[in-house]
């Protein structure tokens, strides 16, 4: 699936230095993000802000977000299996 010009820039940052977040959020980003209500885009957006070892910790179960908000969306990548 070709990613919508309007979603690019989610797309790119979502490109991370650790291969294994990338595996995760890359297609989550390309198969779902434009099925999320607009909060749980926002969390998402914010949470590309992260730095890569929390996103990676969050992604493995070591730590939760404090946000329920991000925690549910957490959930929905870790749930999903779609590949690059």
């Amino acid at each position: 699936m070709e990613i919508p010009a309007d979603l690019k820039h989610i797309y790119w940052r979502s490109r991370r230095g650790m291969l294994e977040l990338e595996l995760k959020l890359v297609p989550f980003v390309r198969d779902e993000y434009h099925n999320l209500p607009a909060e749980e885009q926002q969390a998402y957006e914010a949470m590309l802000g992260e730095e890569d070892w929390m996103l990676y910790d969050w992604i493995q179960g070591k730590a939760e977000p404090e946000d329920p908000t991000t925690r549910r969306l957490v959930a929905r990548i870790v749930a999903h299996t779609g590949t690059l």
